[in-house]
């Protein structure tokens, strides 16, 4: 297998482990959320199993074996009602971008194109969680901006922005921040 195609069998399987936990953690707003957007979650809820299903077989069809799910995840916070679980449907969505960005970055041809749409998919459903969106959806918390906009309000622009960072080491940080977001639980 070329070092290519192992970047995108990498990123294919960190796109299915983001799928995992959104699946886990759908399952968990679907608990809690109030009965007006219900049904908006269970939406959500399929087409994250339904990529989770189109991820599985994508990386067997390159060789690879599918990453499992964990028996259960940690969440960001405590979802203890409605609003709670608001909040923790766009989170969900907003770490599945992030993880479909690399691997947009990652893809080519067919496979990039899809990336692009479930990035697309997943900050769209981000956006009408929050009631707000960001200027590159996947990349907020990449780039250490707040992906709120209350947050944002709160908080001065950096006067000096590193105007030449380190592409391997933002790419690392990401991988580590996509790994500690969907940490399985014992």
């Amino acid at each position: 297998m070329s070092e290519a195609e192992d970047r995108e069998l990498g990123a294919l399987q960190a796109a299915l482990a983001a799928e995992h936990a959104a699946v886990y953690g759908y399952g968990v707003v679907g608990g809690r959320i109030g009965e007006a957007r219900r049904t908006e979650a269970r939406t959500a809820y399929d087409a994250h199993r339904a990529r989770r299903d189109a991820l599985a077989r994508k990386v067997r069809d390159l060789g690879g074996k599918p990453v499992a799910a964990a028996a259960g995840y940690a969440l960001p916070f405590s979802v203890p009602d409605s609003a709670a679980a608001v909040r923790l449907a766009a989170e969900l969505e907003e770490r599945v971008a992030g993880v479909y960005s690399d691997l947009v970055r990652a893809a080519e041809g067919e496979r990039r194109a899809t990336a692009a749409g479930a990035l697309r998919e997943a900050a769209v459903r981000a956006v009408r969680w929050r009631g707000g969106s960001v200027a590159f959806p996947g990349l907020a918390e990449r780039a250490g901006s707040p992906s709120t906009p209350d947050a944002a309000s709160d908080q001065a622009p950096d006067p000096d922005p590193d105007p030449d960072p380190d592409p391997d080491l933002a790419s690392a940080s990401a991988s580590a921040s996509a790994s500690a977001s969907a940490s399985p639980t014992a």
